[in-house]
């Protein structure tokens, strides 16, 4: 069994030494412009290349963030990113987009991807596929539990876990609320913790519905090792370097002795929690235990005494790379010093003469005194072999010399492992899309469907449908596609037995949101659909989408209609035009925030901001979505101009609030009573 791997994070390069000699295996960092945690420090080309070095000399891995979604004109942009991360010699790419990915394979093949959170991979197909696409590590979404996370480790690539931080209430990678709500996009890195401020259910007053405690599976670290888990990563990129010291101890102490001391579970809470901390994905228990805020005396815990505690565990350099080392001086020759790591060596050769002692010889005592001296770097000599001539003489600032370069030169050799070979990416030519039709399409979450979308090009329904009522419509003519839940966790079973169903029952078409879903579709051999979570949003995206076998995808709803209209690729792509947009999908309902359980909420709940703007909760049993407070709705007019070749209708609560009995009938401006918006296709996202 390996010894998991902790990793830490580092938003600067003082939280990349408060890591390092706090004992962590590997340190993630941001790139400058294309990471999730933007409002961090991150690491421009230089500081890059210094975090590099400093944690490849201490055998540190580091893992380079470029998890955000990225738009045509940032290309360019992303490939020197890409470039600069080789260059540097990190050790992996952790990519959200699979356009990323497709251009990291180009620039440099031989570095490592990492499928970021962002990819919202929570089921074995996911990760599967990604297998199968040649990612060599996955890092699973946090809401999983533990028997899922088990069936995810039966497949031969390195996974993930989060095992300390802050929990989103969204699956990551599948919120838009702070995009919708502010332009800040969280799949942009730009976040505005929308979910931090005050929310109601039901009327509720003065709750924080989507605010839940920071995840801590610290504790079963031995257990995640057993399974497979190849990394242990703490999340908090924002947070300071001694938030890191505390966290990697932690770890470090659990793995490693079994057991977290007192003395570092008083820090590890006192420097930041909010009023405790959570397993409940973990372990399966999604109750109200999980939600929390930062309180007064949260903040107050973390006071100087505190911290400077903390600092005493990072001030000093750590000698943690063991090394041995010869040191051979004759008379009338120079010394020679050579220090070797077990796989690199380092040979100097003194520039003085070694000479006949006039009164005190040179002694095996302060040469071993001078070069046992290792302070300030990170090696620690445990075997000298000193072979000195009879009765010779040399200064000891020889002797001091030759150490500080014998190491200078082995750090020099550590600091580079990989050196990658880099060539230029291929240029892309990118051609507007020219649709050749313009189809409507509609989406429903029950099967009562009125005459009038037969004229649909698709409709699509719920995976989990009665069966006989899908048959129904395909026997009344309608054109019925499948929509495979956003959320499958722990389903894929059921999800694969109901998709044989549907196929007997008439069905080849699926709707997918995530790349599990599509891995499952595939290979049943339906005609695969990409939905909005997949947040294609470059043309390299929806090349890798059509080379993986999509018929054709609805985009990112966080592209403005300039980009859409400039995005080339031959795939077939649309747009909502219509819909109350899911915001959130959450594994853990906003309601159980008020100890509401599912047989009272009935699926009909609601949720207040401090404005009194209200959020439907959406339900199917599984995951919650929450739904933005006034729907969307396009004008025919604009999406006649677009470089599309459909849209979608997106009908989610259509039984008790849109009344839609017929596409013929449709008309949204009156419907909607002109309380709509036009979401973020005009004004777009940072």
């Amino acid at each position: 069994m390996n010894r998991i791997e902790i990793l830490a994070p580092a938003g600067g390069m003082d939280s990349v030494i408060a890591a390092v000699r706090s004992g962590a295996d590997a340190v993630y960092v941001g790139e400058k412009e294309f990471s999730a945690r933007a409002s961090a420090r991150n690491f421009d080309r230089d500081e890059l290349k210094k975090a590099v070095a400093y944690c490849h000399i201490h055998g540190v891995k580091v893992y380079v963030t470029l998890n955000t979604i990225v738009f045509d004109n940032e290309l360019g942009r992303m490939s020197e990113a890409i470039l600069a991360a080789a260059e540097a010699d990190a050790d992996a790419l952790i990519v959200q987009n699979q356009g990323v990915a497709r251009l990291a394979r180009q620039i440099a093949p031989d570095l490592a991807l990492h499928a970021s959170t962002q990819m919202s991979i929570h089921t074995a197909s996911g990760v599967r596929a990604l297998y199968e696409q040649g990612f060599k590590r996955v890092v699973l979404a946090r809401e999983m539990s533990r028997d899922e996370i088990k069936k995810a480790a039966e497949i031969p690539i390195e996974l993930e876990v989060f095992v300390h931080g802050a929990l989103c209430m969204s699956v990551s990678g599948q919120c838009y609320f702070s995009a919708m709500l502010g332009s800040r996009s969280g799949n942009r890195g730009a976040c505005a913790q929308t979910c931090r401020l005050p929310f109601s259910i039901n009327g509720k007053r003065d709750g924080h519905a989507l605010s839940l405690k920071d995840n801590s599976l610290i504790p079963c670290l031995r257990e995640l090792e057993a399974i497979g888990v190849a990394s242990a990563k703490i999340e908090g990129r924002m947070k300071r370097p001694e938030y890191v010291a505390a966290a990697v101890t932690a770890c470090r102490e659990m793995r490693d002795e079994g057991a977290v001391s007192e003395r570092t579970k008083r820090l590890l809470k006192g420097v930041f929690s909010r009023t405790g901390f959570t397993d409940g994905y973990y372990t399966g228990k999604r109750s109200a235990g999980m939600f929390g805020t930062r309180t007064r005396d949260d903040v107050i815990s973390a006071d100087d005494a505190l911290l400077g505690e903390l600092r005493a565990i990072y001030k000093d350099e750590i000698q943690n790379i063991p090394v041995s080392a010869s040191l051979t001086a004759q008379l009338g020759e120079r010394a020679v010093l050579t220090v070797t790591d077990g796989e690199h060596t380092a040979s100097v050769k003194s520039e003085a003469v070694c000479e006949k002692a006039e009164r005190v010889a040179l002694s095996r005592e302060k040469c071993e005194q001078q070069l046992c001296k290792t302070g300030g770097t990170a090696y620690r000599t445990e075997k000298l072999d000193v072979r000195l001539g009879e009765g010779l003489s040399l200064p000891i600032s020889a002797l001091n010399s030759l150490r500080r370069e014998a190491f200078a030169m082995l750090d020099s050799q550590r600091a580079v492992t990989h050196n990658y070979k880099t060539c230029a990416p291929e240029p892309i030519t990118i051609e507007p899309y020219r649709p050749k039709t313009k189809t409507t399409r509609a989406r429903f979450t029950g099967t009562r469907i009125g005459e009038g979308f037969k004229e649909c090009e698709l409709v699509f329904i719920p995976l989990f449908c009665d069966v006989r009522e899908a048959r129904r419509l395909v026997s009344e003519g309608f054109k019925v596609g499948v929509e495979i839940p956003r959320g499958m966790f722990g389903r894929e079973e059921q999800i694969d037995l109901q998709l044989r169903r549907l196929l007997d029952a008439g069905i080849a078409d699926a709707l997918c949101h995530n790349l599990g879903a599509l891995y499952q579709a595939k290979a049943l051999g339906f005609r695969l659909h990409g939905g909005f979570g997949l947040n294609l949003s470059n043309t390299l995206d929806l090349l890798w989408a059509e080379e993986y076998g999509l018929e054709d995808a609805e985009l990112s709803f966080e592209l403005r209609f300039d980009r859409i209209d400039r995005l080339g690729g031959s795939i077939g792509r649309g747009i909502i035009s219509y819909g109350y947009l899911p915001l959130m999908l959450c594994r853990n309902c906003p309601c159980k925030s008020e100890g509401i359980d599912c047989k009272s909420c009935k699926s009909s709940s609601k949720m207040t901001d401090r404005k009194g703007k209200h959020f439907m909760l959406k339900c199917d049993g599984n995951c919650v979505e929450v739904l933005n407070c006034v729907p969307l709705y396009i004008a025919p007019e604009e999406i006649s101009k677009l470089s599309t070749s459909f849209h979608t209708l997106r009908f989610t609560v259509e039984n008790y609030v849109e009344n839609v009995k017929d596409k013929a009938d449709f008309n949204g401006v009156p419907m909607l009573k002109d309380k709509f918006t036009r979401g973020l296709y005009r004004r777009g996202v940072e």
